[in-house]
């Protein structure tokens, strides 16, 4: 009898453990398809960095980024940030590229700060908070 019962005590601590490994999400990784920032950029830097851009140029996330083609089951977020099927994705890049060069090449900086994340010439300094920078 006494057997019989370490066997059930046995057997339950077993399957309350894999029960619990099976029940354990897997830590959801966000897919980057970073180009011009830096690979190893935190995630509260890069979201930093995109919001100055949402309100340089007016603009929410979308204008850049695509939603997911899938259903999106419970995700927070239903933007496809990888993706660069949007063409005004690579035109941001452009311009990414473009700004860094100017403060690169135009303004003083040292090797203590990177390139791209110098803000003397900005995308406000022409966007002036609309998606296309009005014509002068």
């Amino acid at each position: 009898m006494l057997h019989q019962k370490k066997l059930i005590v046995v057997a339950s601590i077993a399957a309350t453990v894999v029960i619990s490994i099976a029940a354990t999400k897997a830590p959801v990784v966000k897919e980057r398809n970073l180009k011009i920032l830096p690979k190893d950029i935190s995630d509260e830097k890069l979201d930093s960095i995109m919001k100055t851009y949402n309100v340089a140029l007016g603009v929410k996330c979308d204008f850049c980024h695509v939603p997911y083609n899938k259903l999106n089951f419970g995700m927070k977020d239903s933007l496809d940030y990888a993706s660069d099927t949007n063409p005004m994705k690579e035109e941001g890049r452009k311009m990414m590229r473009m700004t860094i060069d100017i403060n690169k090449n135009y303004f003083y900086f040292t090797k203590d700060v990177r390139p791209e994340y110098l803000h003397v010439v900005q995308c406000k300094t022409c966007h002036q908070g609309q998606p296309f920078p009005p014509e002068n």
